[in-house]
C-alpha cells in the first residue's frame, strides 16, 4: 500500500508560468520607471549642486559664528577643513573643522568662493564650465538659493 506524501517528501518550487509572470511585471515596471530616471541626469546634477552649495553655506555660517568673519578669498573654502593661516586669523576655529571634505560639483570641478567683507559667494559654473549660460549650463550660486 502506498503511503500519502508528507510535507517533508513533497517537492516545491515555482512553475514556469509563475516565473514568466514575475518577469513580465518587472519588465513593465522597468519600462515605466527607467525612462524617468535615465532621462533626467542634468536635473539631478543641478539638484545635487544646490544641495552642496547649501551645505557649504551652512558651514561658512558656522565658521563666521565661531570666528566673527568669513574666510578671506585667499583662505578659500579650505578654511572649512584645515585651520587657515593669514589674515583674518580665526579666533576660535573648530578643531574638528566645519566639513569633512570639500565637495566637488557634479561636473567634476571644485566649487568657487569669493569673499568681500561680510559678502560671500559660493558657486559652480554649471555643466558648460563657463560663466553665464542658461538651463543646466547656468551658473549655480549660493546667493540664488
Amino acid at each position: 500500500m502506498k503511503q500519502p506524501k508528507t510535507g517533508a517528501n513533497r517537492q516545491t518550487g515555482f512553475t514556469l508560468i509563475e516565473i514568466m509572470v514575475v518577469v513580465v511585471i518587472l519588465g513593465i515596471l522597468g519600462a515605466l520607471i527607467v525612462p524617468n530616471i535615465v532621462g533626467r541626469p542634468d536635473e539631478a546634477r543641478v539638484t545635487a549642486a544646490r544641495s552642496d552649495l547649501q551645505q557649504v553655506g551652512n558651514a561658512l555660517d558656522l565658521y563666521r559664528m565661531d570666528n566673527g568673519h568669513y574666510p578671506s578669498t585667499d583662505q578659500g573654502l579650505e578654511a572649512l577643513i584645515d585651520k587657515p593661516s593669514g589674515y583674518p586669523e580665526p579666533r576660535r576655529w573648530n578643531a574638528d573643522g566645519y566639513l569633512k571634505k570639500l565637495p566637488i560639483d557634479p561636473w567634476g570641478e571644485p566649487y568657487l568662493y569669493f569673499s568681500e567683507g561680510r559678502q560671500i559667494e559660493v558657486y559652480s559654473l554649471g555643466s558648460d564650465r563657463r560663466e553665464g549660460g542658461e538651463g543646466v549650463d547656468a551658473d549655480l550660486k549660493l546667493s540664488d538659493l
